[in-house]
């Protein structure tokens, strides 16, 4: 799957969720809009409530890309 497969995902979902990364929140809408298509085509993984995470040519998961935050209502 990738990482663009996975935000559009929460995205139709309406998932109330943030994602962090070292520096920033982000919702989910925004990501879509303002990551690059090569970075979109990542191989990515999600552990939902916690985390997504790239997936390594070898098929093993890499770095954490994004946190996922509940958001609060």
């Amino acid at each position: 799957m990738s990482l663009k497969e996975i935000l559009m995902k929460l995205a139709e979902e309406k998932s109330p969720v943030l994602l962090c990364d070292t520096q920033s929140e982000w919702q989910v809408e925004s990501l879509l809009g303002s990551l690059s298509e090569p970075r979109l085509r990542t191989a990515a993984y999600m552990q939902p409530g916690l985390y997504i995470a790239e997936i390594s040519e070898g098929g093993y998961l890499g770095r954490v890309l994004y946190k996922i935050k509940e958001k609060n209502p």
